[in-house]
């Protein structure tokens, strides 16, 4: 089959480290020209630094393939414009745009969620894919081709004390959805993955994690991220190490109660447990994830 993106040109947000680190590499290793953007900030969103990109940069240049070095952030508009600036400055285009910046911040009950934290959780991780989707969908309309691969979590469905990072991936999903509707008629794709992978910001709690390499999760990006994929839009999928799913479009209903005309207040509150709640309770237990 050869290198899949041969002549391709990348953009890859937050790929200084972890899973977009992964991504770059193996972008490059089949063909792609790719933009390694990374502020080179902690996990938690502390400082900056341009050593994490320059050294993926290097580690592509070495290996004989193209790649050029963004500092920009996506969290403004102003930066994300620049990242897809700096595609078109240096390589003419933009083929496919993985966004994958993020950060975390320790957990907080919804109580006493800080509106800072509420507000940068969003900023990087909802707002940056819109900034840089935005941008990269203009130039690939005119293209009549593009990529945009966008990062979730299992996060999403639900994790105590992460309020604002579940809201922005869950975001994330439906933006995801409507963006493949949007683009579709021009040659542009658009799916969402939810990862699990080891990562910088990884906690010991989250044992499972561990096995699962950043290189576990780039091949399916990448594979999504070139021609192959051309039959591939809107679709939500999930990938681990020796995993790769696909969730249902739309999500199912599960149970359903039926009756001739509407119903009342207390016919509900006294047909809803015995039926579409049996045997729920109000504890959720969705700290640790479940590989099978």
């Amino acid at each position: 089959m050869g290198k899949l993106l041969e002549g391709r040109v990348a953009v890859v947000t937050g790929a200084g480290n972890g899973i977009g680190r992964a991504e770059a590499i193996e972008l490059a290793r089949q063909g792609a020209k790719v933009v390694v953007n990374d502020i080179g900030t902690s996990y938690d969103g502390q400082g900056s630094s341009h050593i994490p990109a320059d050294a993926v940069v290097k580690e592509i240049t070495s290996a004989g393939n193209d790649a050029v070095a963004s500092y920009d952030s996506v969290a403004t508009e102003e930066g994300a414009e620049n990242i897809i600036q700096t595609a078109m400055d240096n390589f003419e285009r933009i083929d496919a745009l993985i966004n994958n910046a993020g950060l975390v911040r320790e957990p907080q009950g919804i109580y006493e969620f800080a509106l800072e934290d509420w507000e940068i959780l969003l900023k990087t991780h909802l707002f940056g894919t819109f900034y840089c989707t935005r941008r990269a969908a203009a130039f690939m309309k005119k293209q009549s081709y593009g990529r945009i691969i966008n990062t979730a979590s299992h996060v999403g469905l639900g994790w105590k004390g992460f309020a604002a990072y579940s809201a922005a991936k869950e975001g994330i999903i439906g933006f995801t959805r409507t963006v493949a509707r949007d683009m579709a008629e021009f040659g542009v794709t658009c799916n969402v993955i939810r990862p699990i992978a080891a990562w910088r910001g990884t906690k010991e709690n989250i044992p499972q994690v561990a096995v699962n390499r950043p290189e576990d999760v780039s091949s399916l990006v990448v594979y999504l991220a070139s021609e192959q994929a051309d039959h591939i839009n809107g679709c939500v999928f999930e990938v681990w190490r020796g995993h790769v799913g696909i969730y249902t479009e739309p999500p199912p209903v599960q149970k359903v109660l039926k009756k001739e005309g509407a119903w009342t207040t207390e016919e509900l509150a006294q047909a809803i447990p015995q039926s579409l709640t049996k045997g729920r309770s109000r504890e959720v237990f969705a700290e640790t994830f479940h590989l099978d």
